[in-house]
């Protein structure tokens, strides 16, 4: 059996990667929300003075690399590789920052657990001498996944109570075995669980299985419990999709109480009419990069379970009647 394979689905790291640097920009309507205080740029204007959603998205995501690079002594060029990946069409705003860069690139699609693939990625490349220095980053613009996955927002159709309001913002963040900052102990690579939801304003109920499959395989592989951490942390479940999370585990035998925060579900405040909460790649990712990174600089906390899902569905498989299939990873991120 392979020497760092804990489990049936777990990594665990001889010599955990650092997050070294990490950098989060977000839009207005994020500011104002419950986790506006932790992120480090606020741009006014969320089309960034593009033509464009897309191409502000792209913009956002390329500013946000530039951020964290400057928190380091590290050029481009030192980076050995970039892992990204985003909600639209061909990644094209990972892809595209890709090529202004210049740095190799590998693509990712998790949809909004994308961030914490590419943590889990990287760190299975810097814990294995493969590279020294990985470059993490995402996005997402609630224009764009608008346009993409429901209407363009000039028709200004109405949202369901039930649906997520797609948050604007990129994060990105730097994995090395130099420096300080939190290690990255664990990965937990999920499976794709499909209970047959096909309703596009249900995500979160789609996502909530593959959540639960996770994080219990989680505990199983690595003989833990919801007590061996400071927080855990899904994203972006909602407010439908967190309380089913929660009863899926509670099914079967894990209690997660006051342990458990729900980025989508706390993204926004009440009177923001964010429908049932956050979604898109930026909600979980300036969540980690943002939230629980500095909060454990302050010393709240010391170890959490990030645990990112995604809805693994286009326009295409909407059409043709398909459901809707989830994915989670689960990172455990340890400052101790």
């Amino acid at each position: 059996m392979a020497q760092k394979r804990m489990g049936a689905q777990t990594i665990v790291f001889g010599k955990p990667p650092k997050i070294i640097a990490s950098a989060t920009l977000a839009g207005p309507k994020e500011r104002d929300g419950n986790f506006g205080d932790y992120i480090d740029t606020i741009v006014d204007e969320p089309m960034m003075q593009e033509a464009t959603a897309e191409k502000a998205e792209r913009k956002m995501l390329y500013q946000v690399i530039q951020e964290s690079l400057a928190k380091t002594a590290l050029q481009e060029s030192d980076i050995n590789y970039y892992i990204g990946g985003d909600l639209l069409n061909q990644i094209i705003s990972s892809s595209y920052c890709a090529r202004d860069l210049g740095i190799p690139f590998i693509g990712i699609y998790g949809a909004c657990s994308s961030m914490v693939e590419g943590l889990g990625l990287g760190a299975v490349m810097v814990d294995g001498d493969f590279a020294d220095n990985v470059l993490i980053a995402t996005s997402s613009h609630y224009h764009a996944s608008e346009r993409q996955f429901r209407y363009p927002i000039e028709l200004n159709i109405q949202h369901k109570q039930t649906s997520q309001w797609t948050v604007s913002g990129a994060a990105a963040g730097i994995l090395t075995h130099q420096g300080e900052g939190p290690k990255i102990t664990h990965i937990t690579f999920g499976k794709v669980v499909d209970l047959g939801v096909k309703q596009p304003d249900l995500l979160g109920a789609a996502m909530a299985p593959a959540a639960s499959d996770t994080l219990c395989q989680h505990f199983a592989d690595t003989n833990t419990t919801p007590g061996d951490y400071d927080l855990i942390l899904t994203g972006d479940l909602g407010s439908m999709g967190q309380q089913l999370f929660v009863d899926l585990v509670k099914e079967a035998g894990y209690t997660l109480g006051t342990k458990h925060k729900d980025t989508g579900a706390d993204f926004y405040k009440p009177h923001q009419r964010a429908g049932a909460g956050g979604s898109g790649c930026a909600c979980i990712a300036l969540g980690i990069m943002g939230y629980v990174i500095k909060e454990m600089y302050q010393g709240k906390y010391h170890k959490i379970l990030a645990l990112a899902t995604g809805a693994l569905f286009s326009p295409l498989s909407y059409q043709q009647g398909d459901s809707i299939s989830g994915i989670a990873h689960g990172v455990v991120i340890d400052n101790t």
